[in-house]
């Protein structure tokens, strides 16, 4: 039996290391596409336009809303994020376990979109590493640290809407643990619901020759 690719949404607060899990999922396995999201906020050191997201300009990235060219968006500490539509639709259609990084309030809306969408929280040990890690970046001034800190505070009450948890303490086994889950997702009777179907119908062709 073939399964169909998936749709896996991975959320997380600012700092629990969600970009570098994404990267090493596609790195260490071939089986998924990573999804590009468009964005109206600076670019940090590193960061390439296209790769890491698209860096548009508040004017477009509202132009795109307008002409229904993704799939979900929202603002985030006083800025847009959002996801193409195209793209994922492409690579879902390619049968491609597509991987989306974004927030909470965008996961949900994507939930609703695609219902069998697969919804996974990444989340550090405890709230001290998590401030440590984005003091540590050291991109970003302590305003708005102190603003990351506090929406972690308010999505911390939205995470059981999600299928999944995974504690990034150790990057190795938090990518195996995410590949684990994902791949165990694709067993899930709502993304086979056209296999199971067609089961049925053999089932009551064979019943029916034999009567």
């Amino acid at each position: 039996m073939k399964t169909k690719g998936i749709l896996t949404v991975v959320s997380g607060f600012a700092g629990t290391g969600k970009g570098t899990l994404m990267k090493r999922l596609v790195q260490d396995y071939d089986c998924y596409a990573l999804s590009v999201s468009m964005t109206t906020r600076q670019p940090r050191p590193g960061e390439v336009n296209g790769t890491d997201y698209f860096f548009v300009s508040r004017e477009e990235f509202e132009k795109t809303i307008a002409e229904d060219g993704l799939i979900e968006h929202a603002c985030y500490v006083d800025n847009y994020y959002g996801t193409p539509r195209k793209y994922i639709e492409d690579k879902l259609a390619e049968g491609k376990d597509v991987i989306l990084e974004i927030e909470i309030q965008g996961a949900l809306k994507v939930k609703e979109r695609f219902p069998e969408t697969l919804l996974i929280f990444v989340m550090p040990p405890n709230a001290e590493v998590l401030k440590k890690r984005l003091t540590g970046r050291g991109t970003e001034t302590l305003p708005v640290i102190a603003k990351r800190m506090c929406r972690a505070a308010e999505e911390a009450c939205g995470i059981e809407r999600y299928d999944y948890i995974a504690v990034n303490d150790n990057l190795d086994e938090c990518v195996e643990m995410l590949h684990r889950i994902i791949s165990t997702a694709h067993m899930r009777t709502i993304c086979n619901l056209e296999f199971i179907d067609q089961v049925r119908k053999d089932l009551t062709e064979t019943w029916k020759g034999e009567n």
